[in-house]
């Protein structure tokens, strides 16, 4: 049921836009009536829905409400409507951010209730709902029962990394081993190239926060290709997670471009159908992850799985 209300929030906001579309279509200017059933018909919903979407946009000022005679539009295409849309999702994912900023320094506690982030933000509830929505897509918070929303573990301690990365090895080999993994080519492919294009940069140039999205692309694209819908949609969520929350970390210039070579090696045994070798370089990927000396974390290791530290741009 949470999930459901969650997406009818999103749904909501989706619809508001698409409100704005159409008046920007007709041609539409400030003060003329928006028939709530008229608006129905045209984005193919029941009025309840497009109630909530008028209401979103009245709470922005781009709609008002009248007693008996409906929504009328306040702002029209010379008055800024076009960028009414963006400014929506903007004003709404600038206040994600602040909510994770306030997050990740502590500022506010494991659980919030919409009422307290209204007040503390001065923001709508419906602004308030639509941030959290951005900030449960990206696996941050979660909707409990009742009207308050609980945030989950960031990475953003030494502690909280090292867990994130016995998760992964109990989950990521497994998802390549499943039954039905399927390798996306086309994607496969593209991802070759991003990180072949980082491995020919010069010594030192390659970024963390470059590296990080690389990184979290990799890995989230082996999670898309498991057959395993339930390792699929756990990783997923958690690579959302590292995305949004890890801050940038001071990796060796050597160790990023070591990395690289691993997901390399990672996806010539994929495109090989080597599920087996696949998955016991991605256990070696991980284990060197976890130290910055990587040659400690072969030990225990079987040769054979050891991919080559260096590779030509032509790989």
């Amino acid at each position: 049921m949470a999930e459901l209300r969650r997406n009818a929030r999103q749904n909501h906001l989706t619809l508001a836009k698409q409100v704005i579309s159409i008046a920007l279509e007709r041609g539409l200017q400030p003060g003329e009536h928006l028939p709530e059933q008229a608006f129905s018909e045209a984005c193919g919903v029941s009025r309840t829905p497009m109630r909530a979407a008028f209401k979103i946009l009245e709470e922005n000022e781009i709609l008002s409400w009248r007693e008996e005679e409906g929504y009328f539009l306040e702002t029209g295409p010379q008055d800024g409507l076009t960028e009414a849309a963006q400014l929506l999702e903007e004003m709404e994912d600038s206040l994600a951010t602040r909510i994770l900023s306030d997050r990740a320094a502590r500022r506010i506690s494991d659980v919030q209730s919409v009422s307290a982030l209204v007040r503390r933000y001065g923001r709508s509830r419906s602004t308030v709902l639509n941030a959290l929505k951005i900030l449960a897509r990206d696996g941050i918070v979660t909707q409990l029962p009742g009207r308050s929303w609980a945030f989950q573990p960031i990475l953003d301690t030494p502690r909280s990394i090292e867990e994130s990365l016995q998760f992964r090895l109990i989950l990521e080999p497994q998802a390549i081993t499943a039954p039905g993994f399927q390798l996306d080519a086309q994607k496969a492919g593209l991802l070759r190239a991003q990180m072949q294009a980082h491995l020919q940069t010069r010594q030192g140039r390659i970024g963390s926060a470059s590296f990080m999205r690389i990184d979290t692309e990799f890995h989230g694209f082996i999670a898309e290709c498991s057959g395993n819908r339930f390792a699929r949609g756990a990783l997923l969520a958690h690579h959302r997670l590292r995305r949004a929350t890890q801050k940038d970390l001071s990796i060796p210039d050597f160790r990023l471009r070591q990395s690289l070579e691993e997901h390399l090696d990672i996806l010539d045994s994929l495109e090989q159908l080597q599920f087996d070798v696949a998955a016991d370089l991605m256990t070696l990927h991980l284990r060197r992850s976890r130290i910055r000396r990587p040659e400690a974390a072969n030990r225990g290791i079987v040769p054979l799985t050891r991919g080559p530290l260096t590779r030509g741009p032509s790989a």
